[in-house]
This record gives structure tokens, sequence and C-alpha cells, in this order.
């Protein structure tokens, strides 16, 4: 299985927290979509013994493009590459792009899987994020693309400052009464040189403490358990045959290309990262160069990915799996220093493999940085 995710680098506005990659001058739409397309032709061979089964438009906000723009660039991709018969195809979307006409639109499209960024369904939340809708938006576009997609997932952030267990109950509790088979749910980081990290530095915001965000993330967990949903990774929770095909090839290490400024690639052996700059990345797939890092993973590089994917996922590590592709004397570091967290009830070995308990799940971040092996070559 592999795929292509195609960054769409424009926002209507910023939103407080972001640091990913956008801008917010749409004047160079145009000129960006046909480099999109020139750099999907570009790296066509990268990809000639591959069928792409999943194609993700992320940003950004890729729902600020037209329907021909997204339909030229779906276009390009079956031009050059094997797309299998029913690939996913996602779109990440703004409630306030998707009117009505434009859901109909894109349900008009090749795009079957619709991402909707909604965050939180509170005016204070939304306001503090500085999200380009409201309330009100986020209702009406679920309840719109309902009316066209099986297929949708939604955004929810928790750990927002001033946001209580109650209001962050009324938040889970309506999302799923739309019934959607895919929510993601991420906890606010105050991520450096962006205006929420300002607003803390100066105090006009306090930040979450981390035990009520693990408390906010344990009864996310629990209330879409019951509600029939799999915590199939730490932010990502599906209904079953709706685990986003995009992100499970993610955290199981499959093949991607990524297409777009700051986009990542990984073909198993190296990964390489677009520049994340606008007007270079323009520029040089003007002059035919793909302006992009790459870095050739080392064994023990590989192991440490896999740590990091694997422990934040149902389907945990396998220690058959590293001695056989990285060698014993990993998986017996691995288990080595997995055992205190075995020991406090965070990391339990189910046959050979070593997964996160609910608890754990959260953490499995900084167990992961702990299993890391720094040095073997």
């Amino acid at each position: 299985m592999s795929g292509i995710y195609i960054h769409i680098p424009f926002c209507k506005q910023a939103c407080h927290y972001c640091d990913f990659h956008f801008s917010t001058v749409l004047g160079k739409k145009e000129a960006m979509v046909a480099a999109l397309r020139e750099e999907l032709r570009l790296r066509k061979e990268e990809f000639k013994e591959e069928l792409v089964e999943t194609i993700y438009f992320g940003g950004g906000t890729p729902s600020v493009l037209s329907m021909a723009e997204i339909d030229a660039i779906i276009a390009s991709v079956y031009e050059h590459y094997r797309v299998s018969e029913a690939p996913e195809i996602t779109l990440e979307a703004n409630p306030d792009d998707l009117t009505s006409e434009k859901v109909a639109e894109l349900a008009a499209s090749p795009i079957n899987r619709l991402s909707i960024g909604v965050q939180s369904f509170h005016e204070k939340d939304l306001k503090l994020m500085n999200r380009a809708h409201d309330a009100k938006e986020a209702i009406s576009c679920i309840e719109e693309a309902l009316r066209y997609f099986d297929n949708i997932s939604i955004d929810l952030i928790y750990g927002i400052p001033g946001m209580d267990e109650r209001q962050w109950r009324e938040n889970i509790e309506r999302a799923l009464s739309f019934q959607v088979p895919h929510i993601s749910s991420y906890a606010l980081t105050v991520e450096p040189k962006t205006p929420l990290a300002n607003f803390v530095k100066k105090g006009l915001v306090t930040v979450v403490d981390d035990a009520v965000v693990q408390q906010h993330f344990l009864l996310l967990a629990e209330m879409l358990e019951e509600a029939g949903y799999d915590n199939y990774e730490i932010s990502n929770f599906g209904k079953p045959g709706y685990f986003s095909k995009n992100n499970t090839a993610y955290w199981q290490q499959k093949k991607y290309i990524g297409i777009g400024p700051s986009a990542h690639s990984y073909d198993g052996t190296r990964r390489g990262w677009n520049v994340n700059n606008n007007p270079k990345y323009i520029r040089a797939i003007a002059d035919g160069m793909v302006p992009m890092e790459v870095e050739t993973l080392s064994t023990t590089d590989k192991y440490n990915e896999y740590i990091m994917t694997g422990l934040r996922t149902i389907w945990g590590v396998s220690m058959n799996q590293i001695s056989a592709e990285y060698g014993v004397k990993y998986a017996d570091y691995a288990l080595d220093r997995a055992e205190k967290y075995i020991e406090d009830h965070l990391l339990y070995l189910d046959g050979d493999t070593l997964r996160a308990t609910r608890k754990g799940l959260f953490l499995a971040d900084g167990m992961a940085a702990d299993l890391f092996m720094v040095n073997l070559g």
C-alpha cells in the first residue's frame, strides 16, 4: 500500500496555535497548483512499481481550493501513477468553506472522505484559537456533509485554556451526536513562535496542567470506546471499517510521496522533506528540480521510528519483527527498557507484542523516547 500526500500551503487566516507551513496570501494559488502538478510529474518514477491506494489533501486548508483546482491535481495523480480501483481520497476542510454548494461539488468529485477541522463547538474556544468559523457553522457544515458523504472525520482539540471537564464532555457528546465514523483529537500544544506562545509568555493565557490534559484524553477514550470507536492510534478513533487508510499507512511505515512545500516523503529506506518556502518551491519546480533534502536511515533510525510509531497504535511493536528486521540485540534492548513501564502498568506484553495500556497510551511518546537506541549503528 502506498500513498500520496499533497500539501496545500494556504489558509484564510492564521490559527493562534498552528506551526504548520502555510500562507494567508492566496495570490499565488494558481502558480502553486501548477507547481504541485509538475512535482507529481517529476517524481512519477519513484512510484513506478507502486499502487497508490490513498490520496490525501492536507495543509494548510485544502478546502480553499476551487473544484477545478482539486480536480486538476487529482487528474495529474491518475495521469502519472497507478491508482487502485477504489482509493481513499481525503480532503481536509474547514467548516467556513463547506457551504451547501461546496459540499455538493465535492461529492460529485473523486473526493470520498472529508476531514473537518471543527476543533471545538464552544465559541470561546474558537475565538481563543482564532478559527475562521463559529460553532453554528461547525454544526451546519457537518449536517450538510452527512447528506452526501458516509466517510467523515471530525477534528477536536482538548487541553484548551479555560476548558473544564464539563465543557470537554459537551464537545465529545456533540461530536458523537452526528454519528460520524471517525474522530481525530489532539491536545493543544504551545508551539514556539506562534501567537499562542506569545500569549503565554505575556501571561494572557495560562497553559493547562498536564494532569488535566491527561484526564481530558482518558474521558475521550472512555466515551468513544463506549460509542463503538476503536482508539487505533493515540489521536485517532474509528469505527470498524473506517480507520483512516492514510493515517494507518503512516503508523505502519508504508511508502508515501509528499507533494508541495514542507511535505515529507518516505520510501522505506530514506526520508525526505521539501523546502518550506512557497516562492522557493515554485521556482525550483519551474526549473525542473524537486527542492527536497533527503536522509538515509540507519538500522538504529529504523528501529527508533518503529518504536515511536508502533507504541502509539493498537498494533504495538512486535519483538519478532524487531529481531528479524533490526537484530536480536534491538529486541533485547527494547524489552529491557520497557520492563519498568510494564511494572507500572503503562505497557504490557501480548504474546511477542509490546502494547500501551489506555493510561500508557497518553504517555506513549515519552516511553518510546526512553526505548530509543542511541549507541548502535
